[in-house]
């Protein structure tokens, strides 16, 4: 099977682990303040960490249970979408992995100690210490760009959905015998009288 025929399958999955990777993270430990005055560790949620977390991977998974059922067009945009998104939170997860920022977690500080402004920040501040969760999130975008990277190329290949979510399905063929209940419905749908 190629990827063209799988592509629906890949990148319906990427989006949706990768909007689930960044809905857990949001609510865990990403960072732990070790304060200079002795004072209790200071733990810092993603979601705190990154204030546009939880509302993007939200989004991410409404694209991704999308995703399977739209058409050509919007197949296309949901991957752009989700590629866009991926660069931005992986590029953000990716900063504060790496450099931990005294502003990522200055909102958590100032409201668990009272303290505001840089030169009171750095005064309690000894260390930023991350956990694994950045790099649970990272993985998570990398996921969601390759799934939208697959999104991008394949979408002119995915086969159509069902019947019941076309509307260009045309008139019912005629039928002698008995009719079922559930095909006088679509008949209805359609605009054709089953009666006739």
């Amino acid at each position: 099977m190629s990827l063209a025929q799988r592509g629906r399958s890949i990148a319906v999955s990427g989006f949706l682990l990768g909007g689930a990777a960044g809905i857990i993270s949001s609510t865990q430990t990403w960072l732990t303040v070790q304060r200079a005055d002795a004072g209790a560790e200071i733990l810092v949620p993603g979601a705190s960490a990154l204030p546009l977390l939880a509302p993007l991977s939200l989004a991410v998974l409404a694209l991704g249970a999308a995703l399977a059922i739209v058409g050509p067009v919007l197949r296309l945009v949901f991957g752009v979408l989700a590629a866009a998104a991926a660069l931005f939170l992986g590029w953000t997860t990716l900063q504060v992995l790496i450099a931990a920022p005294l502003g990522t977690v200055a909102p958590t500080v100032t409201e668990t100690t009272g303290l505001a402004g840089d030169t009171a920040l750095h005064d309690v501040v000894a260390a930023i210490v991350p956990s694994a969760w950045p790099a649970i999130a990272l993985a998570g975008w990398v996921v969601l760009l390759g799934a939208s990277i697959v999104t991008v190329l394949t979408w002119r290949g995915w086969k159509r959905g069902g019947r019941r979510y076309r509307t260009d399905a045309g008139p019912a063929p005629r039928r002698s015998g008995p009719v079922d209940p559930v095909d006088s419905w679509d008949d209805l749908s359609r605009g054709t009288d089953p009666t006739r």
